[in-house]
Order: structure tokens, then C-alpha cells, then sequence
């Protein structure tokens, strides 16, 4: 199941997503807290530095899934896309540190936001 959802991820995201988050990551220095001081505050995502250069906590103001939003997905497990979809750019984007996602709460799980814990080492 795990990667349905990773390949499904990284087809969302690889075209869209990701070239955005990686023009962003390298004006910043290739820094991530840089980047998101910078960017970590907009209608569609945010970022919060937990733990400088380590720890994170990132997600979106709402679910933006195209199949939650045509009603044809409600399941929570369908939230393992995002925390997929995190992991697959955190990991583009550092691919020489080990990243860890872990989901703290979703739309789709009763959450007013969607929130994962990023742990960079």
C-alpha cells in the first residue's frame, strides 16, 4: 500500500510541487530553515522550524488532494499520500541526510489542518 501511495506522491508532485520547493531551496543556500523562513507562511503550505536544521513541523492550511476535492476519496489512509509526498521532496531535495515523515493530523482525519513532523538527520 505504501507504494501505491509513494508512486502515486511522486506523479502529484514531481511536475508541480517539487520544481517550486527546489527553486525556493536553492535561493535559499540549500538551507532549509532558510527557506522556510522565507516561505514557510503561504495559503497553501507553512513550515515551522521545530528544531534548527533537524526537526520541522510543515503542512497545509487544507487538503488540496484533487481526489478529496472531487469527493471520490474520504478514507484517512489516503493521507499517506501527503506524508509520501513530503518524504519524496524532503529527500529530493537533502538526498544525502535520512528524513522521516510522521503524520500529526489531517482534514481527512477530522483535523482543520493537515500537519507532518519532519525529522532531518
Amino acid at each position: 500500500m505504501d507504494m501505491d501511495y509513494r508512486n502515486k506522491a511522486i506523479n502529484c508532485l514531481k511536475n508541480t510541487a517539487l520544481p517550486v520547493l527546489r527553486a525556493q531551496f536553492e535561493e535559499c543556500g540549500c538551507d532549509l530553515d532558510a527557506q522556510y523562513t522565507k516561505y514557510g507562511n503561504t495559503e497553501f503550505f507553512f513550515a515551522e522550524i521545530v528544531e534548527g536544521g533537524h526537526v520541522y513541523e510543515l503542512g497545509y492550511q487544507q487538503c488540496f488532494c484533487e481526489e478529496v476535492l472531487r469527493g471520490q476519496v474520504s478514507d484517512v489512509a489516503h493521507c499517506e499520500c501527503s506524508r509520501q509526498g513530503i518524504l519524496y521532496v524532503m529527500q529530493e531535495l537533502v538526498p544525502n541526510k535520512s528524513v522521516t515523515v510522521t503524520t500529526i493530523e489531517t482534514v481527512l482525519g477530522g483535523a482543520k489542518k493537515c500537519r507532518f513532523r519532519v525529522t532531518v538527520a
